[in-house]
Parts: C-alpha cells; structure tokens; sequence
C-alpha cells in the first residue's frame, strides 16, 4: 500500500514537471488527448507492474535476513516484531546471538567467546544485524567482529534506527541524546523553510477555494443548532514554544469548560452535538485552520499543536518531547495518519514516536505523501473524535 502510494505521488509530481516543461519550451508540447490518454496507460503499466511483481512473484522486494544481537526484553521485542504477520515479505528473522553465556569472566560477568559471529552471519545468510542492547559499556559488544562482519558487507545498526526504517517511530525507549545529536536529519534552513512556507501556501489557497461551499453550509448547521458563536479560538503551543490561537468550528456546545478546567476528549463526549460530530468525523471543524496556515502560525503538515496547560506537564512526563516544537505545528501530520485520535498522556507518547520521526525525516516528498494518506483518513473518518 505504502509503495502504491508513493508511485502515486510520485507521478503526479512528474505532470506537474512535464506540465512546465511544456509551457516553458513550446516546442514539445504534446495535444491534450494524448497526454490524458498515455498518462493513464502510464500510469496504470507501473502499478500493474508493481501488482504483478508482489503478487505473482517472490522477487517484488529483496528479503533482509536479520540477526538478532542483545539479550532481555529489547531482543524479545525485535523478536516478537520480526514475527508478525506480514513481516517476512520483506525482512526475515534469522536468528539471535547473545551477548552473556556460562563462561563466567574475571569481573563476575558471563560473556560469550564472539570468535565466531562471521561464521555465524555466513551460515545464516545473514544481511543485517541489530543490536538489541541497552547497556553498551564495558565490552559488552563484540566490536572488532562486528567489524569485521561490517567489512564482509552485513549491516549493523541499532535499535532505533532499525525502528525507524521499519515502523517510521522514532521509539523513546530506546532514543539516547547522543544519537539524536550525531545522526542524520533534523535539517533546517532557510531554503527548506522558504520551500515548506511556498507549499503551505499554495495547498492552503486551493483547499480553502475548493472547500469554501462546504464551510459556509457547516457554518449554517452550527448556527442552527446551537447558536453563536460559530468559531471557537484556543490557545495553542506552536514552533518554539510560542503560543498562538487557533480557529476552529464550534463541536461543542456552549460552555463545554465552564469550570476552567481543560479536558481531553473522550469516546462519545457528550459535551459534543450532533452536528459537531459529523464535522469531526470528516475533519471540516478543522478547514479555519487554513487561515492558521496563511498567517504563518501553522503549516499545512506538522506535528499537531496542544494546549499550553496539556505541554506542560507533558514535558515533566515524556522526554524530548520539547523537540516537537522545533517546526511549525500543522493541521496533518505523520502521527495523524498513522495513529489513531490521541487523548491520554500514552497517546501523546506514542504520536511523540511518530512526530520526532517527522521532524527528523521531514521533505516536501514526505509532506506530499501525508496529504495521500489524510485523503483516506478524512474518506473513512478514522480516529475521529
């Protein structure tokens, strides 16, 4: 699914280009028919082609054969995860090596004799090895033969960016500082800056062109059913930590905190109307925001702003979680579309997983294919709430 996606965006980046290359050098412009016509046969060649090289055949994607390297509860979890269903289509468990044995060495600790862990790599076919490993100090890894399986072309990596190439998380209980300092990404400048701003811009316009009926006919229902006011301003925490106030279309009804006291949205809140939760169910409570975006307190995808009273104790539970802030905020993002409606300081853990890995990997490629993905999620109103 995820590689559909991409081929789909990926052509439609490619009309956009040809579409200038046209315009720009008149001389290889090609009639509108024909275009239409090979852009569809095009198109649907590639994907026929990728269907029957999944499908039909075993060589869609090349099997990475992994080497489970560690002992404790982080080589069970790599374990338990490389034998889900579907996993093997493209990376497979080979096998676990670990780390301490019966051999009892001078400083009380039992280790194992790694003299053979190349000659373990070849005998499995081993293509890459993980290192499931908390505690690194004090030899505990066999480095030198870990280089040489590295030498022998075996690829070694850690835990977390084994996570991060497999689920897009960037998992907190394995991150250390150091890794987020010396690692790739986390890219900014004020190229990409200019880029992402022209983006938010343009999609901003559009969207707020096409969507302009259904907002006046969604301002209309909340007026009739429950009054004034129809928008509803919050205080949000944006990039750096700065606040700004966010538009949204009134869902619940008048005085829904009355006593002050901010409140995460549950499952069937009854602090909800009916009309509202059809417009949360299709996301057009969240079409003010656009303005948000124009105004430059937002951008189009990013992490998703929280109330200033939720942040702050947010970040006394959950560590890095101050780094989300480090880009604009957004009306979508990776962890809207991969993780269901968040409301409990555990599903604010588990989207920081998702929303560090934006931050990290963040493109206007990436953007693009989070656009894909909220398409669908708007279409089958998954995590509303």
């Amino acid at each position: 699914r995820v590689t559909m996606q991409r081929l789909v965006v990926a052509y439609g980046l490619s009309l956009v280009v040809m579409t200038a290359v046209f315009y720009l050098f008149p001389a290889t412009y090609v009639g509108r028919g024909v275009f239409a016509v090979t852009s569809v046969f095009a198109v649907a060649g590639v994907l026929l082609l990728r269907v029957m090289l999944f499908r039909v055949s075993d060589i869609g994607l090349p099997k990475r054969r992994v080497l489970v390297l560690g002992n404790g509860p982080e080589a069970e979890d790599i374990i338990r995860f490389l034998h889900e269903a579907g996993r093997g289509r493209t990376v497979q468990y080979a096998g676990v090596y670990p780390v301490v044995a019966e051999r009892v060495m001078p400083d009380g600790e039992r280790r194992f004799d790694h003299a053979h862990l190349l000659r373990t790599t070849r005998e499995l076919r081993v293509s890459e090895i993980v290192l499931a490993v908390r505690e690194r100090r004090g030899g505990v890894l066999p480095l030198r033969q870990l280089l040489d399986c590295k030498l022998k072309g075996v690829r070694v990596m850690d835990l977390t960016s084994f996570y991060e190439r497999e689920m897009g998380v960037l998992k907190i209980d394995n991150l250390r500082a150091s890794w987020l300092i010396f690692s790739q990404g986390f890219e900014q400048g004020l190229l990409r800056d200019m880029i992402k701003r022209s983006f938010d811009v343009a999609v901003s316009l559009i969207l707020l062109t096409l969507a302009l009926p259904v907002l006046l006919l969604a301002i209309l229902a909340v007026v009739l059913e429950s009054g004034r006011p129809v928008f509803y301003r919050q205080e949000r925490v944006g990039q750096g930590g700065r606040p700004f106030t966010i538009m949204k279309l009134r869902t619940m009804v008048q005085d829904a905190e009355k006593d002050g006291q901010p409140r995460w949205a549950g499952q069937n809140d009854a602090r909800i109307t009916v009309v509202g939760r059809i417009l949360r169910r299709t996301r057009i409570d969240e079409l003010p925001q656009l303005f948000n975006v124009l105004r430059g307190d937002m951008s189009f995808v990013g992490p998703r702003p929280e109330r200033p009273f939720f942040v702050r104790h947010l970040l006394e539970d959950i560590p890095y979680y101050d780094v989300r802030h480090s880009v604009k905020p957004g009306i979508t993002g990776w962890s809207q579309v991969r993780y269901p409606y968040g409301a409990s300081v555990e599903d604010s853990l588990a989207k920081l997983q998702y929303d560090l890995y934006y931050v990290k990997n963040h493109s206007l490629f990436l953007d693009l294919l989070i656009l894909v993905d909220t398409v669908q999620v708007v279409l089958l109103g998954k995590g509303a709430r």
